[in-house]
């Protein structure tokens, strides 16, 4: 794909006279590569030609996973620390003035904060008219509370390098770590100094200001960022980068310190003059983030890796919630800002405070419960269903128009309100007279609790869910049982349904839009909520075969365990002590017959904290360490390195070592286990997620719609449609009641997570694995069955995987075989 990109960004992409039937060569490609990696890039090349949505599926890549680059002797960062160095930053006095002004500037800033001299007029508001009572020019708000003057410097200097014009690949993946890894593989190309790159990210990430870092969480960050911006050194920088080769985030971050300059916005300055930008899904998908950076999609190609789970990822990022702590910090902020300054404030202001006031307190309606508990209906309009089925963790489920006139809001004029909030800036004001009170009162709890921008961008962000069009999503509204955590835990969430709208906006704008992956299928169901408007017939898709050869892969359906008990992991039968024990027997059996590391993936964190208790319990545990080492994946993904290097260090030592591992966690999604690090997966049962989750319900029951007239669509209903009490019998009973699509997306759910765990193995041409697939389920015969599992696996697993044996002593025989002859081919 590098290749593919480098020669389309060199002029060369749309130039029809060199673009033919016949294949292309890609002399930039590092490597001799292999047949199947020749076809790929032919493929890509012409859909790059033909323009459009393509889909391309590999099922592996070769680049190594930075946890075990990292440990090899020449590492990433002793390689920069003994080549020469790519940042030539002379350090003249101009450079100490700016870094001494703006230490300045900074300590002032902190005593402002602190109440030094403090001046509540400036947090006053302006006189406000609307646009009805005014003649003056105001630009229509698309949602959200931020202004815009942060942007508009952004593009102050773009004069200077020109090059805004002319074919520009967008490159995004899911995590930074990735498209640092891309960058890595582009630097072993031609491409990397010949094609302007620049690489964006987060503020978390690329900040380099020690204080608004120690700050922790994501959304303080954030706000504080701005405050602190600093335009010096900002040209210098830009052009600093456009001189070196590609840089990574990493990269950048070690500039801006040398600089003495924010790699933020520096790195945003250089995106109007690149030519190839890499940058988060989150960025590229939400047209905010894109008008935010100033990134213009027209007649470009937009790459989008890792899109598994494109759909649902997209339709996230356009998810709102607000919980009723937030609701309430919102409500006290407000009131105390208008008995503060009300005598200030003009007559437009007042109305619209008063407006939203009302607003807020409606939506406190539905949250607030009764002496038993329960939610609040008689109140709120919202029907609960049976009082007696109703239940503290449960919620109700309902469109946007009845929402908001269940609540008697429907009156109000949210794009209005919302032009209010962004044009008058009350969001900054009102927070920021509520911290300056604080910090003035030397409240300890102050900088410890949640930050109050925080929760006014969640109002925000909900008032803009409610001028969806009706259709697009659903609002729940949850009051969970507060008893166990002493906080308050209900929440409004508006979940977005369709995407296709979202995802037309990149389309109608891009030349070319590419999405890859290791694993597409089922591509239908990626065609239906993204781009229905297209024809299956007309999409095009392209999928290779995998460089490991048939032999080096050992797939098996366990269908029993030594004992010879059936494995059933279903929702109703794992927990049993029977089947875990018998799950802790087939364990013990692998580590004595797999060589180096065994990587085991459980359902859930839960599941997996309950096996490995009843296996330490029962002894069970102790036996599989006598063998090797065990490792768990840890809840928290900075712990997750750590226990990574620990593993890969037992495995080194000859011992050999198994980690437990959960679906959908760090190990399982971007984590690659090459040769001795995973010479067996296991994957335990179906990994089906719970029906007791009302916001996947509702995407199984709009999916199950999609494609059908208004007529035809089934009833599918929640109880009563209204209340949800979190029963797991219920939502089955909706999946039951599903004839086709809801079932499907919810089996897809599973049969993507399982792939994408069991695809962490084998990741290279002489690699290989056994790929265990425990669960009767399996192995059961799929010519018997419309929909089953092996349906769903990768071609590359399901055409070799073996369904039915007559026990485990099949399965242990087979291993047995397969390892014996790879040691010998090792030793020979």
């Amino acid at each position: 794909m590098l290749c593919v990109v480098g020669q389309c960004n060199m002029k060369e992409m749309i130039d029809k006279t060199q673009l033919a039937e016949e294949k292309q060569e890609f002399p930039g490609f590092p490597y001799e590569p292999y047949s199947i990696q020749i076809d790929f890039m032919n493929a890509l090349y012409r859909f790059l030609d033909k323009g459009g949505v393509s889909m391309l599926e590999s099922p592996t890549d070769e680049s190594e996973p930075d946890w075990i680059r990292n440990f090899t002797v020449n590492s990433h960062n002793d390689a920069k620390t003994n080549s020469k160095s790519p940042f030539r930053v002379k350090k003249h006095a101009k450079e100490k003035r700016d870094f001494d002004a703006r230490k300045e500037e900074e300590v002032s800033i902190r005593k402002q904060e602190a109440g030094d001299e403090a001046n509540e007029q400036e947090f006053c508001l302006e006189e406000y008219e609307s646009e009805e009572d005014s003649s003056s020019k105001r630009k229509p708000v698309g949602g959200g509370f931020y202004t815009s003057s942060e942007d508009e410097e952004d593009g102050s200097d773009e004069e200077e390098e020109g090059g805004g014009g002319g074919l520009k690949v967008f490159y995004c993946s899911r995590t930074h770590s990735q498209l640092s890894q891309f960058v890595k593989e582009l630097r072993k190309t031609v491409f990397a100094q010949r094609v302007r790159v620049v690489c964006l990210g987060s503020r978390k990430n690329m900040c380099i200001n020690e204080d608004v870092l120690k700050l922790g969480n994501v959304g303080r960050i954030n706000e504080r960022c701005p405050m602190l911006r600093k335009q010096s050194l900002q040209r210098e920088f830009k052009a600093e980068i456009l001189q070196q080769e590609a840089m990574d985030i990493e990269d950048l971050v070690q500039l801006g310190r040398e600089m003495r300059t924010c790699p933020y916005y520096g790195s945003r300055r250089v995106a109007p003059a690149a030519e190839l930008i890499i940058l988060p899904y989150q960025s590229l998908l939400s047209k905010s983030s894109r008008e935010s950076l100033g990134l213009n999609l027209k007649n470009s190609v937009v790459i989008i890796d890792e899109a598994h789970n494109l759909a649902d990822t997209l339709l996230s990022m356009h998810d709102a919630k607000i919980t009723i702590s937030q609701l309430e910090d919102v409500h006290s902020s407000i009131e105390s800002y208008l008995g503060r300054f009300q005598n200030l404030l003009g007559a437009g202001n007042r109305r619209y405070i008063q407006t939203l006031l009302i607003l807020i307190r409606a939506l406190l309606k539905p949250l607030a419960t009764t002496s038993d508990g329960n939610l609040n209906s008689g109140n709120s309009g919202l029907d609960s269903g049976n009082p007696s089925k109703s239940k503290p963790c449960g919620g109700c489920s309902m469109a946007i128009n009845d929402f908001l006139f269940s609540l008697n809001i429907d009156n109000i004029n949210l794009v209005k309100l919302l032009a209010y909030i962004k044009q008058s800036n009350i969001i900054h004001k009102v927070s920021g007279y509520g911290e300056r009170v604080a910090m003035l009162q030397k409240d300890p709890t102050a900088r410890e609790e949640m930050s109050k921008l925080s929760s006014f961008r969640a109002f925000s962000d909900m008032l803009v869910a409610l001028t969806h069009n009706n259709g697009d999503g659903r609002i729940i509204v949850s009051k969970m049982n507060s008893s166990t955590s002493g906080q308050k835990g209900g929440y409004i969430k508006y979940v977005m349904l369709t995407g296709a709208k979202l995802f037309s906006e990149v389309v109608d704008e891009a030349h070319a839009v590419v999405l890859a992956g290791g694993t597409l299928q089922p591509i239908e169901e990626t065609r239906e909520r993204l781009f229905p408007w297209l024809p299956s017939n007309q999409l095009q898709f392209f999928s290779c075969s995998h460089i490991v050869p048939s032999e080096s892969i050992m797939p098996i359906a366990v269908s029993h365990g030594p004992s010879g008990l059936s494995f059933d992991f279903s929702h109703s039968s794992r927990s049993s002590t029977e089947m875990i024990q018998e799950l802790g027997l087939l364990m013990s059996n692998l580590v004595a017959l797999v060589p180096e590391g065994v990587i085991v993936f459980f359902s859930s964190f839960e599941y997996e904290t309950q096996v490995h208790t009843a296996w330490t319990n029962s002894g069970i545990l102790r036996r599989i360490m006598k063998k090797k080492r065990v490792f768990r994946e840890p809840r928290r993904n900075t712990e997750v390195e750590a226990v990574l290097r620990d593993y890969k260090e037992a495995i080194e030592s000859q011992r050999g070592a198994i980690m437990l591992a959960v679906v959908g966690g760090k190990v399982s999604e971007g984590i690659n286990f090459s040769d001795g690090m995973c010479r067996c997966v296991v994957m335990v049962g179906l990994p089906y997620p719970s029906p007791s989750d009302i916001e996947l319900l509702e995407r199984i029951k709009h999916i199950e719609g999609l494609g059908d007239t208004e007529s035809s669509k089934p009833c599918l209903t929640l109880v009563d449609d209204s209340y949800y009490s979190g029963d797991v019998r219920e939502g089955f009973g909706v999946l039951r009641s599903c004839r086709r699509r809801g079932k499907e997306y919810y089996e897809n759910l599973c049969m993507k997570a399982v792939n994408q765990s069991i695809g962490r193995a084998i990741r290279h041409a002489k690699d290989y694995s056994a790929i265990l697939l425990v669960d009767a389920r399996y192995a059961n015969d799929p010519a018997k069955r419309t929909s089953h599992p092996s349906s769903k696996l990768p071609k590359w697993i399901k055409d070799h995987l073996i369904y039915s044996t007559k026990g485990y002593g099949d399965v242990h025989r087979l291993l047995h075989q397969f390892f014996k002859h790879k040691n010998v081919q090792k030793s020979s």
